[in-house]
Order: C-alpha cells, then sequence, then structure tokens
C-alpha cells in the first residue's frame, strides 16, 4: 500500500512539472527606419505559434522614426523581425512578411533587457 501511494505522488508530481507554464519574460525590441519610406512590422516566435502585434496590426514606423517594442515572452524563446516597406512586401528585412524568409542575425532570444539599435536601411 504504501509503495502505491508512493508510486501515486511521484505521478502527480511527473504530472504537474510537465503541465506548469513557462516562465515569463519581457524583451524590448528597438528598430530604427532608416530607410526613406514607411515600414511595417511584425515579430515572430520561432518557438510557438505566436505574432506580435497579433490580430492582424502591424508596428508601423515612420521614415527617421525609432521605436521601443516591449514584449512578453516565454524566458528563452526566439523571436525574428521581419519588416517591409509599407505597401511593398518585395521589399524587406529579416524574415520578411508572415515570417516566410530566412535570416542572419535577425533572431534574438527572450530574456530581461532589450535588443541593440535594428536599424533598418536601404
Amino acid at each position: 500500500m504504501v509503495a502505491t501511494n508512493s508510486l501515486k505522488w511521484i505521478a502527480l508530481g511527473l504530472a504537474m512539472a510537465v503541465a506548469s507554464p513557462a516562465l515569463a519574460a519581457d524583451v524590448t525590441f528597438v528598430m530604427r527606419n532608416d530607410h526613406p519610406n514607411a515600414v511595417e512590422l511584425e515579430l515572430y516566435s520561432q518557438d510557438r505559434n505566436h505574432i506580435w502585434p497579433g490580430d492582424n496590426q502591424v508596428y508601423y514606423l515612420d521614415d527617421g522614426e525609432t521605436k521601443q517594442i516591449p514584449l512578453s515572452c516565454e524566458e528563452g524563446e526566439s523571436i525574428c523581425y521581419g519588416a517591409w516597406i509599407s505597401g511593398d512586401k518585395q521589399t524587406y528585412w529579416g524574415v520578411g512578411p508572415e515570417n516566410a524568409e530566412t535570416c542572419e542575425d535577425c533572431c534574438y532570444t527572450c530574456s530581461s533587457g532589450e535588443t541593440e539599435q535594428i536599424n533598418l536601411t536601404e
């Protein structure tokens, strides 16, 4: 009987460990639009199905504008930016619109703090 109860507690502990939520963290993306046209931007999780800002919205940066974009994310999550000229999805940076492209140096790990300034240039 004692062994059976011990196994139940171990099973319960394992179930709780598997079901526990991921640790929350915050990161701030610092984006600067150095292109002469306005730019639209989304941020894409590479570890789960999540987009910021989401709900078919985008972050909008006028030419010359710098924007700090704070995100709540899961600790250790990989997040990539995709940006494109407003009205022209063929000219893009990072993973581009809809996370459809590959990139070098456009992904960051979610942890407290902020990215260096990311400059979107011609």
